[in-house]
């Protein structure tokens, strides 16, 4: 009796296998079939990819894994990107400030030696009496003028070196004493000079000596206002005007303003021209708020650049401002209609209110019963008879 025995062969069970962590790429992301790079989807921006065996872990402790920032880095290497900026744009670049006009540092105003003016007058004095005396002494005084003046009779040594030495003197001194007297004024400045070179500022008042071998130049120190001719100038949409600017100004260092420029005056005026080009001027009885800002600019503007001439600007103020000869004639049309595009929009409203409010009282009184036929017709006419009566002008 034979026994079948059967052998069943069990073959050996799947084991699951885990698929190993993927090395992330520090560049973009790698196809497995076709190897090439995949466009990214946001420009200048570094992804990074969670591996997918990390998001099915069974650990009740989930271990700590290194992974990189997952979401947005900027790129290294882009000029004017920053954190909040958007990639490509760069950030504006400040204007650099105009260089400013330098002036030598050395010319500053500064006193000047001055003397009183009874030292002039003394020394004019002591010159007259000199030549007077040399006179007598070489016996050139007329007897009757000697006899005047009380003096003794002398027959004179005559006209010899010593006596002209004697004149000599005497003259220079007298010519000294009496050529340095000068008059200061109240709001009047004298700049002396002597040989090219600044010596001082005179601003004392009334009678003085100053050396008469010194150049003098006389430079206005009150506060004056200056009235410019109609300017060119420009409005905010770029429209051509005429300005005519009021600016009150005063010379604050006479050396600056009188060796520093040529005419510190026409300077005063290139600038305030200048001034008129940079900044948008509106015409006057329109925006009274951009009228003061535009005062304020240019009198901020002129005040810089007359600084370093020594010239103090207080108020540069439009005080007239007109349009240009070629453009005026455009510019009254289109204002005149504007002013009658504002004036029919104001009747049209009040009509249509005064329309309105008539409609309402009949119906809301139940004087009238009105469908929407007779509604619109009664519409019709109240407009109708309102812009009639608006456009009377006896009415």
């Amino acid at each position: 009796m034979s026994t079948n025995t059967t052998s069943t062969t069990s073959s050996p069970e799947p084991q699951s296998t885990v698929p190993a962590p993927v090395p992330v790429p520090e560049g973009p992301a790698v196809t497995a079939a076709t190897g090439q790079r995949s466009a990214r989807l946001i420009h200048n921006e570094a992804t990074t990819e969670i591996p997918v065996h990390l998001l099915f872990r069974d650990d009740p402790d989930p271990a700590p894994v290194p992974v990189r920032p997952a979401v947005v880095a900027r790129r290294q290497g882009l000029v004017g990107e920053r954190s909040g900026e958007r990639p490509g744009t760069r950030r504006p670049v400040a204007a650099r400030p105009r260089p400013a006009p330098r002036i030598d540092p050395e010319l500053t105003e500064r006193p000047a030696r001055v003397l009183p003016g009874a030292a002039g007058v003394a020394a004019g004095l002591c010159g007259a009496a000199g030549c007077a005396a040399t006179s007598w002494w070489a016996g050139l005084v007329p007897p009757l003028a000697a006899q005047a003046l009380g003096l003794p009779v002398y027959a004179g040594a005559g006209l010899g070196p010593a006596q002209w030495a004697a004149y000599a003197a005497a003259g220079a001194l007298g010519m000294f004493g009496f050529g340095g007297l000068a008059r200061g004024r109240t709001g009047r400045a004298w700049v002396l000079g002597l040989f090219g070179r600044y010596r001082g500022t005179v601003r004392r008042t009334g009678l003085m000596w100053v050396n008469p071998l010194l150049l003098r130049r006389r430079v206005d120190v009150r506060l004056r206002h200056w009235r410019s001719e109609p300017m060119p100038a420009a409005d905010g949409n770029g429209v051509a005007l005429r300005a005519v600017t009021l600016v009150v100004w005063r010379v604050r260092d006479t050396a600056k303003a009188t060796l520093g420029v040529e005419d510190h005056e026409t300077y005063l005026r290139a600038c305030v021209e200048a001034a008129l080009a940079r900044v948008p001027v509106e015409p006057l009885g329109t925006v009274r708020s951009s009228a003061d800002v535009a005062g304020d600019t240019l009198t901020r503007l002129v005040a810089a650049d007359a600084e370093p001439v020594g010239l103090e600007v207080f108020s540069v103020r439009p005080v007239r401002v007109e349009y240009a000869p070629e453009v005026a004639a455009a510019m009254h049309r289109r204002r005149i209609a504007a002013l009658d595009a504002a004036q029919r929009a104001s009747v049209l409203t009040s009509v249509v209110d005064s329309v309105e409010d008539t409609v309402t009282r009949l119906t809301v009184r139940g004087l009238v019963e009105l469908d929407d036929y007779e509604r619109k017709v009664l519409v019709k006419d109240l407009t109708v008879a309102f812009c009639a009566g608006r456009g009377d002008p006896g009415a």
